[in-house]
């Protein structure tokens, strides 16, 4: 095969019969189960931002102590009883669906960076949970300081979840219009099937 013929391969569109489409096959149950797992986790972990974000804005704006106090010990039982477990669910979930699925992992950009953006998201939560862990810490103090009242009205938990939600969004809309565009790993799969068609082509 010419180079040009290869390049043609690597390029056909992905929703189309070419080498680099994902095969059009009824799901197993157990795929259509990993499937559903990371949907629900993924759309979990959504909701449990936009829970963290609402809280975090009540507690930098309420004039009352009591309640901000309240609302930061909440904020971190809120971390690492759904946040965190979330994600890890939809990280392992989706890793899953990726390795099992005709998509792949690495071939197409879409699915690359979307696990990019679960990873990058994951390691800043874990960093995030030290943070957050030392505001519980002193908002569980009999009397804190105005100084450490202060620190707790802060608004970075505000600009941490702001991020984190939009890091979700851009990975929602790649998992819904799912862009064009095969990775230099995909084009190569993609060429080498185109090969092994045509060799089968002709042999036959």
């Amino acid at each position: 095969m010419d180079p040009h013929g290869e390049r043609a391969l690597a390029r056909r569109p992905v929703d189309d019969d070419s080498p680099g489409a994902p095969v059009r096959t009824a799901s197993p149950p157990w795929r259509k189960a990993a499937l559903a797992v990371h949907v629900a986790s993924s759309v979990g972990w959504l909701g449990a931002v936009v829970t963290y974000l609402t809280i975090a804005l009540i507690a930098i704006t309420t004039p009352e102590v009591a309640v901000l106090r309240d609302l930061t010990a909440l904020m971190e039982r809120l971390v690492w009883l759904v946040i965190v477990p979330f994600d890890l669910l939809s990280l392992a979930s989706g890793l899953v669906c990726a390795l099992v699925s005709p998509w792949g992992l690495l071939r197409h950009y879409w699915v690359s960076t979307k696990l990019v953006l679960n990873l990058v998201t994951t390691v800043f939560l874990f960093g995030y949970t030290l943070e957050v862990g030392q505001s519980a810490r002193i908002a569980a103090r009999p009397k804190p300081t105005d100084a450490e009242v202060q620190a707790l009205r802060e608004p970075m938990n505000v600009a941490h979840a702001v991020v984190a939600l939009g890091l979700l969004l851009v990975a929602v809309v790649l998992a819904v219009y799912k862009p064009r565009g095969l990775t230099r790993y995909g084009q190569r799969k993609a060429v080498d099937r185109g090969r092994g068609r045509l060799a089968s082509g002709t042999s036959s």
